[in-house]
């Protein structure tokens, strides 16, 4: 008669993180899931674990040792590791995400202990249906799937592989911010090659070793992941992450109608700037069909700011061309013109007309504020000290609230920092930036400087999906998302922010969530019945607690 094991596995209990509780298991519940000696003796509660698991955290050396001590406890105890990032969530955002998580990244190779997610390798598609099959989920047991393949990783660019941990970490900004089930949300990385000559040389690269791979055989492994991913989970939100700027928007305008789908590059970061702009205007007394929008950095980002504000000027009555033509974009060939060599389809649209410009040559940013005299400035062209004094002074000589919105991060590639904007405007600049600040004085008044961060809009817009069981992501959703947030901060005071802080992000989640669900059913695609839209997000958010 073949040996079998008479008790509960408790040593495969203790390595599963979704199960595990460590010392918080009770004495009762050692004895009944085979863990009698396994542990030792002392039982913690959950408060206690997340108490000396914040001690041993505070210990670390700095924040990308602090990033590997939180992937390990995530690699031990999920709740745990959730309630400690939901502690502490203003804290550790920067940690687990922008801007920690791209030194990660970097070193994803070198510190890699164990898997974590999905790997589809672009060598081997016949592997991609197996290997969503072999996590035994049923077609409802997923609610997101996070995915990128790596090209433009924040401001890092082309990290191959590495890009897992940029899914696992949006995916665990959205279940602290948002309490979206840890267990019920996928990463994935899809390893179509690298173009990072140090990643090929490397030799404990874990990433598939030739460049990055391109066209038809790219296209055919993303129209088979997005099959293969709609087919066993129907209700899955599908989540793109730090896509190439051609192929993001691509993939986005293929599959956004067929796929509940978002691109948090495009439309998140442009959700969270209408936010800006929305109590911006508010703030100013103006009406957003009156703004003139300069963008610096005419990228995936760039275009989906700029897209989202025409549409909004469009909604407050303006003709759609009259809205086009209120948008300048400046990339580094300087202003965008019909005749601007190597442009890509997306900046098509707000090339200006050749006529428009006696100018020969790129035309700068400061040519472009001095004639067009913008109310809005938007930079995401990660050029550090982009937006200069005299541009600054400039918009203001012709503007009496000038907006002004540096949002490229990390701080050292930030256009402009608020201080010297609001010192060169004399207070009256209206300003938010991409990463975070600590309030400051200026002449005898407080000004609190708002994050533009896109985790104000992306947890709560993916919660509200969900609850709504969307079949699509309308653009209806993605503004009352960032109508939602904009009404969570009244910008009328001085030096008021623009945008609600970050600390608060469960709130605005929920706040987020039930607008974008509400506005779902409205544009039809809900499938879901939403009797009390407030409940069902909040019974949908789950908590980090122990089973």
């Amino acid at each position: 008669m073949p040996w079998r094991r008479r008790r509960p596995d408790g040593r495969a209990l203790l390595t599963d993180p979704l199960r595990n509780k460590g010392v918080a298991f009770t004495a009762e519940e050692r004895e009944r899931l085979g863990l009698a000696g396994l542990l030792p003796p002392g039982v913690l509660t959950l408060d206690q674990q997340a108490r000396r698991a914040y001690e041993q955290l505070s210990a670390q050396p700095g924040d990308l040792a602090r990033n590997v001590y939180l992937e390990q406890l995530h690699d031990r105890n999920e709740v745990l590791y959730h309630r400690l990032l939901t502690d502490h969530l203003s804290e550790l955002l920067p940690v687990v995400y922008d801007p920690t998580v791209g030194e990660a990244i970097k070193r994803y190779s070198h510190e890699y202990r164990r898997p974590r997610g999905v790997y589809l390798s672009i060598d081997r598609p016949q592997d991609l249906r197996p290997a969503f099959e072999a996590l035994g989920l049923g077609p409802g047991d997923v609610d997101l799937v996070a995915a990128t393949d790596a090209e433009q990783i924040l401001g890092i660019g082309d990290w191959g592989v590495g890009g897992m941990q940029i899914s696992v970490g949006k995916l665990a900004v959205y279940t602290a911010a948002a309490g979206i089930h840890p267990g019920r949300a996928l990463p994935v990385v899809l390893d179509v090659g690298t173009d990072n000559q140090a990643l090929l040389n490397d030799p404990l690269y874990v990433g598939n070793r030739h460049s990055r791979v391109r066209g038809e055989r790219y296209d055919a492994l993303i129209a088979a992941y997005v099959d293969t991913v709609s087919d066993l989970f129907p209700h899955a939100l599908l989540h793109w992450e730090d896509f190439g700027p051609d192929n993001g928007r691509r993939i986005l305008e293929t599959y956004g109608e067929r796929v509940c789908a978002f691109n948090d590059d495009m439309q998140g970061t442009g959700a969270i700037t209408l936010a800006c702009v929305l109590n911006a205007a508010k703030a100013a007394g103006t009406r957003l069909r009156d703004q003139r929008v300069v963008v610096l950095g005419a990228g995936t980002a760039g275009v989906g700011i700029a897209d989202q504000l025409r549409d909004a000027m469009v909604r407050d009555g303006l003709e759609r061309e009259e809205a086009v033509r209120r948008v300048w974009c400046v990339d580094r060939q300087g202003l965008l013109r019909a005749s601007t060599p190597g442009l890509r389809d997306y900046q098509r649209l707000y090339a200006r007309p050749d006529g428009e410009w006696r100018e020969e040559g790129p035309i700068g940013l400061g040519a472009v504020v001095d004639r067009v005299h913008p109310t809005v400035l938007v930079g995401t062209s990660t050029a550090h000290g982009a937006f200069t004094e005299d541009v600054v002074r400039s918009m203001a000589g012709h503007v009496e609230r000038p907006v002004v919105l540096p949002l490229s991060n990390p701080t050292e590639k930030i256009e402009a920092m608020p201080e010297s904007v609001l010192r060169w405007t004399g207070g009256k600049a209206l300003v938010a930036a991409g990463v975070p600040l600590p309030p400051l004085e200026l002449d005898g008044t407080t000004y609190v400087i708002g994050q533009a961060n896109n985790a104000l809009v992306y947890p709560g817009l993916g919660l509200g999906t969900i609850v709504a069981r969307a079949i699509r992501v309308t653009d209806g959703m993605l503004r009352a998302a960032a109508e939602a947030v904009a009404g969570l901060a009244d910008p009328t005071g001085p030096g008021a922010s623009l945008l609600p802080q970050v600390e608060n992000l469960r709130v605005s989640s929920a706040t987020v969530a039930t607008a974008v669900a509400r506005r779902a059913a409205e544009d039809g695609v809900a499938r879901t019945r939403l009797d009390d839209v407030v409940q069902q997000v909040q019974d949908a958010m789950w908590q980090p607690e122990y089973a």
